[in-house]
């Protein structure tokens, strides 16, 4: 399928957010999951969000870009969702990523 870029920037755009919304609505799954079954988290979207705002020379901080993909501050998605990592969720971790995340 030929698709011109702007076309396809713009899907590729509508995709993001799409998932962003649905992370954003399935507040019980933990990060660490995400982490070991995908290799990336809320975090790591963020972080790339932040990465491309700099590439553009875009004012955007760590802070902003997380509100950006939690939909609140991270401190309050913190507080309200993330829960304790099992034994087995961190072991999981340290097999799927030795040196850390």
């Amino acid at each position: 399928m030929a698709i011109d870029d702007k076309t396809r920037t713009e899907l590729e755009a509508a995709a993001f957010r799409r998932l962003v919304e649905h992370l954003r609505s399935r507040t019980d799954v933990q990060n660490i999951d995400l982490m070991n079954l995908a290799g990336f988290c809320r975090n790591c979207l963020s972080n790339w969000l932040k990465d491309a705002a700099d590439a553009q020379g875009v004012p955007l901080s760590k802070d902003e870009s997380r509100e950006a993909i939690y939909g609140m501050p991270y401190e309050t998605w913190k507080a309200k969702y993330q829960g304790t990592a099992t034994p087995e969720q961190l072991e999981a971790m340290k097999k799927v990523h030795p040196n850390g995340h």
